[in-house]
C-alpha cells in the first residue's frame, strides 16, 4: 500500500438505524436505489441529515443492468418509461442511458462519486454483448460527468479477463470484485470491493466472516498501490464483520475511515 492510502469500510445498505450507523461508519452503499430509484427530494433529505464527512456510494437502478425477466423487477413500484424490452444488460439504448442520467442526478445530490453497476449472472458473454457494453460505456461518458462508474460483472463474464481488462481500462471503469473470490483485472486510483460471503456459489449472504478471512482480506489489500480502497460488506452479519475489520486495520496502523 502507499503511505497515503486510505481504506474506507462500510455496509451495503443500512443494517441498523442511520443515527447509530453514522457513529460507527463513514461510508454506505445505498441499495434502495437499485430497486426503485428515489426522488431528488429524498436524496436532498438524506444528505441534509447526514454528517458532512459521510460518503454515499449508490447501486445503479436495476433497469440498466437487469432485463424485464429478472425476478428483481417484481419489486418495481412503477414500470420505467419507454420500451421495457430495451432495458437491462447495459444496452446502449435511449431507455438505459436516460435511466443512467437519472442515477447521476441522484448521485450528485448525495455527493456520491461512485455508481455501482452490477450485472446478473444471466447476462451472456458473446461478441454481440461485448459490442453492446462498449457502446454503452462510450455513450455514458457524456452523462456521468464527474461521477465514476464501477462494474461488477457476474457469471460467464468473470471468466474472460482479457476482454474485461480492455473494456475497463479503455473506459476507465472501476472493476468491482469480491476480493476473496477474484482479483480486479484492472484498476487505477480506486479499488472497490464488495463482499458477499464465502462458499461455492457467487453469494452466500448468511456467511459470517472468520478472523482468518479478515486477516486474508487485510493481506490482499496491502498489495494494492492505490489511493483509495473501498470495502463494502454485503452479508447478514455485515455490521459486526465490518466493525471487526475496521479494528483489524487500525491495529495494523492502516489509515481507515
Amino acid at each position: 500500500m502507499k503511505n497515503n492510502s486510505v481504506v474506507k469500510v462500510g455496509c451495503c445498505g443500512f443494517p441498523k438505524a442511520r443515527e447509530k450507523y453514522y457513529n460507527d461508519f463513514k461510508l454506505v452503499e445505498l441499495q434502495n436505489t437499485f430497486y426503485n430509484l428515489p426522488s431528488i427530494g429524498w436524496a436532498e433529505k438524506i444528505r441534509e441529515g447526514t454528517p458532512p464527512d459521510f460518503e454515499f456510494t449508490m447501486k445503479a437502478w436495476q433497469v440498466i443492468t437487469h432485463p424485464k425477466r429478472s425476478p428483481t423487477w417484481k419489486k418495481l413500484k412503477q414500470k420505467p418509461p419507454g420500451d421495457i424490452d430495451r432495458y437491462g444488460f447495459l444496452k446502449p439504448t435511449k431507455e438505459n442511458l436516460d435511466a443512467l442520467e437519472k442515477c447521476v442526478r441522484i448521485a450528485k445530490v448525495l455527493g456520491s462519486k461512485i455508481i455501482v453497476l452490477q450485472t446478473p449472472p444471466s447476462m451472456p458473454f458473446n461478441q454481440e454483448m461485448l459490442t453492446q457494453v462498449e457502446r454503452f460505456f462510450d455513450a455514458a461518458k457524456s452523462i456521468v460527468d464527474h461521477v465514476l462508474l464501477g462494474w461488477e460483472p457476474r457469471g460467464e463474464w468473470t471468466k474472460h479477463d482479457d476482454e474485461l481488462r480492455r473494456i475497463l481500462a479503455r473506459h476507465e471503469v472501476i472493476h468491482i470484485v469480491d476480493i476473496l473470490r477474484r482479483e480486479p483485472v484492472w484498476y487505477d486510483n480506486i479499488i472497490y470491493i464488495r463482499l458477499h460471503g464465502r462458499g461455492p456459489r457467487e453469494t452466500n449472504y448468511r456467511y459470517k466472516y472468520t478472523d482468518e478471512d479478515l486477516y486474508n482480506l487485510l493481506e490482499k489489500i496491502k498489495t494494492f498501490q492505490t489511493n483509495e480502497i473501498y470495502v463494502l460488506f454485503n452479508n447478514i452479519y455485515m455490521y459486526n464483520d465490518a466493525l471487526r475489520f475496521k479494528r483489524l486495520l487500525a491495529m495494523n496502523n492502516i489509515n481507515v475511515v
